[in-house]
């Protein structure tokens, strides 16, 4: 006889709280299964980074495709910025939260106390294993129907937002009032080879006047820039 399974979380909450119903627990189960709380449980085999990686590529898509269908006259560069932002580790953190499942992701004491469940990337590497999970239980439709059933208003409020160069406008800006051209100095990169991530920091006479992460540095000094403004010129938002 098989031996029963006894989940590790509470999959019914979960599944409440996702509006999905898995066809296999342990997909979802796995999802919450941080490298830390495998570390210190010899018990627990695996975690849920392999989902993360397919979750990312699944997320990526959906949002293309419906960049891609939405926006027939919108330019290669401006589609991908938009799809940078819909899926950019701060917005994956915030899909959590709304869903409100952040605290079910199982962590090692280590983790814990360092505040693990409410760090950012934690959270976006939480809902980038759902996305994975959803996807192998339900495949490529599941996911889209889950995605836009519960964010919607995130994806209309990005597009509304209009395109700039915000880097551009900041040099201006910067040049006029300062004399001088802003300095972006990269803080951090992380992340595996097929995602990695870039913090950038944009200095004008050497204070740092905001910070921006992204897939690419380009992307990443573009929001330093548009932090940067949001303190020197809010009335452009």
């Amino acid at each position: 006889m098989e031996k029963k399974h006894h989940s590790l979380v509470n999959l019914k909450f979960i599944e409440e709280k996702l509006g999905a119903v898995f066809h296999d627990k342990r997909l979802l189960e796995l999802a919450f299964v941080h490298r830390s709380f495998v570390n210190e449980n010899k018990g627990i085999k695996e975690h849920n980074e392999r989902l993360e990686f397919l979750g990312d590529s699944i997320l990526g898509l959906i949002v293309s495709e419906f960049l891609f269908k939405n926006l027939p006259l919108t330019r290669e560069g401006e589609l991908s910025f938009l799809r940078s932002r819909l899926v950019e580790a701060k917005s994956c953190a915030h899909y959590v939260q709304k869903l409100g499942v952040g605290e079910f992701i199982l962590l090692g004491k280590g983790e814990k106390l360092n505040e693990g469940k409410g760090r950012l990337s934690i959270q976006a590497d939480l809902f980038e294993a759902i996305m994975g999970a959803l996807f192998l239980d339900g495949g490529f439709d599941a996911c889209k129907n889950f995605f836009f059933s519960h964010f919607m208003n995130e994806v209309d409020k990005i597009l509304k937002m209009p395109l700039q160069n915000w880097k551009a406008i900041l040099q201006d800006l910067s040049q006029k009032t300062f004399q001088e051209m802003p300095v972006y100095n990269v803080l951090e990169a992380t992340g595996p080879d097929h995602k990695k991530s870039f913090k950038v920091a944009v200095l004008i006479k050497n204070k740092t006047l905001g910070e921006g992460t992204g897939s690419s540095k380009k992307e990443a000094e573009q929001q330093a820039a548009c932090e940067a403004l949001k303190k020197l010129k809010p009335e452009l938002f």
